[in-house]
Order: C-alpha cells, then structure tokens, then sequence
C-alpha cells in the first residue's frame, strides 16, 4: 500500500518540471491526482494531459484542469469540482509559478502584476477555496489529515539583486502560509513550505546541466519530490507553518524572524534621537561587547546625559 492510498491531491504547475514530478511521486503512492496547468500553446496538446498520461501508464489515477490560477473563481470551481467527483479534497500543493529577474527600478507595472498574480494570488486562491471546503467540512472527529504545500525561496527569505518583485511574491507567500496554519491548525490541516533549488525551465540556465557520466544529478526536479511526499501523508501531522530547503541530498531546517537583542529606555519614557544613536550601534553588535549583567546604562552612568537621563 502507498502512504497516500485513497487521498486526493491537486498539483498546480503540474504539466512540467518539479510540478510534474510531484504528481507522478503522490500518484506512485496512492493519490489520485488533479494536474492543473494552463494551456500556454493553444496550438499543442494541454502538457497536464501529457502528465496525467504518464500516470496512467505507471497505474495511476489522475484527471487534468486546465484553469489559471490567477483565475478565483476557477479555482473555486477546481476545488468544487474535485470534491464532486471524488468526494474529498485533502492535499494542496501550490506549484504554479513564475520568474521575474530585473532591477527593481526597472520593473514595468505589467510584470509586477503577472508576477504577483501567479505567485501570490494563485496560490492565495486555491488555499483559500481548499481552507474554506475544510471548515465547512469540519474536524470533529480529529481524524482529518489536510495537507498545503506551498513554494518559497530564498529570495523571498534573504533578498538579493534583481530580485525584488519575485522575492516580494515569495515572502508574501511564506507570511500566509505562517499565518494559514495558525488559523487551519483546529481543521486537522498542516501547512508547509518547501524551498526547492533544481533544474527546471523557469530557472533555466541558473543550475548546471545534468552530469553526463551518470552520477548522481544534485539538480534533478526528482530529488524534491519525496519531500512533498512526506509532507503530503499522515506522517507529517506533527509539522505545520516551517520553510524547510531541500537541495539534492541536503535538507535545511529554516527558521523564521527571531529578536535578536532588546533595549529599554533609561527613563522608561520616549527615546531621544541621541540615546537611539547608542542603543541602535548596540543591538546591531557595532559596538564592544560589554560583561555579563551589565547594561548599557549602567556603562554610560555619569557619561552621557541622552542615556542615562541626567543621573
């Protein structure tokens, strides 16, 4: 038996790529899958048909919706639809994407808005008609394992040149999902993150081609795959709200905003614009560490009015 035995999944970005590898591992272990990717050539064959062929070859269940998901309402009806035919809904994974890299100063109002639509929104769509069929659907039981998965990036978490419209969909992405599996925790439903780095035709000619000689293939869209999953089955009830990179056969455990230092005014009132001029070198570590137990008021005693309140 697979993990996912009688699950449904819906893949979306699913006709290529790391979305396609997705749907033939969950349909190897027993889901059956909606492979949903627009149609981008009208004059070719729809590539989620391809994919869903695939699966059916290897014995698998699959059926294809060609919807955008920048489209809401069809992806509510995606969501309708597959709970009318099979009865049940239980893992999301949100694929579709796209990359924009260009200078934020010269970033064109119509790349800012098909980059956001397809990364943000589409996602935000179809978590928020699957979150909405859950909570109708109710948990009282205990038993209901729903699973999202969704894609962020490095450039979302770290920033970097260039990649400021893309970053911005990407943690705009990982700020709802912290945020989904807060308010979805009591319907019995996980969400998570992956931050995937392979070779894939969106980011074609960032990663090097695959090595000839047969070995291992550290950018293969495969090597992601088991880490879906997993994140897609019973086992990972435990793991909800985490960004977790994986990298051919490295996986990191990321962690989000953490406070990093704190500072208190000396007074207990408003800070000055002289004692911030302290406090700030402080907290980003510009200045010497002072010992232990002691604090930069008690340093500056006698020193500096701004601080220590004119004592």
């Amino acid at each position: 038996m697979g993990m996912l035995n009688g699950k449904v999944a819906i893949v979306t970005g699913a006709g290529t790529g790391l979305g396609r590898s997705h749907t033939l591992a969950l349909a190897a272990e027993g889901a059956t899958v909606v492979v949903n990717n627009r149609v981008s050539d009208p004059g070719a064959r729809p590539s989620a048909e391809l994919v869903a062929e695939e699966v059916a070859r290897a014995g698998g269940e699959a059926v294809v919706d060609t919807c955008t998901v920048t489209d809401w309402d069809a992806v509510g009806s995606m969501v309708a639809q597959t709970v009318d035919r099979f009865g049940r809904l239980d893992i999301v994974v949100n694929n579709a994407g796209v990359l924009e890299w260009e200078l934020i100063a010269d970033i064109a109002e119509p790349q800012f808005d098909a980059v956001m639509a397809i990364n943000f929104k589409g996602t935000f769509a179809l978590t928020h008609h699957a979150c909405r069929h859950w909570r109708a659907a109710g948990a009282a039981d205990g038993s209901a394992c729903r699973r999202i998965i969704n894609v962020a990036s490095g450039v979302g978490l770290f920033g970097f040149p260039r990649g400021g419209l893309y970053g911005a969909s990407k943690a705009a992405t990982i700020s709802m999902t912290m945020v989904c599996a807060m308010e979805m925790r009591p319907y019995g439903v996980t969400a998570n993150l992956i931050w995937p780095e392979a070779r894939t035709r969106m980011g074609k000619g960032i990663f090097p081609d695959a090595p000839e000689d047969g070995s291992f293939d550290s950018y293969d869209p495969a090597n992601i795959s088991p880490l879906v999953t997993y994140l897609a089955s019973d086992r990972a009830e435990w793991l909800t709200g985490q960004v977790i990179y994986i990298q051919g056969n490295r996986i990191w455990r990321m962690s989000s905003w953490r406070v990093a230092g704190e500072y208190t005014t000396a007074d207990g009132g408003r800070f000055t614009v002289g004692e911030l001029g302290h406090a700030l070198p402080m907290l980003y570590g510009t200045l010497p560490t002072l010992q232990p137990e002691t604090s930069l008021q008690d340093a500056m005693i006698g020193i500096d009015p701004a601080i220590t309140g004119g004592r």
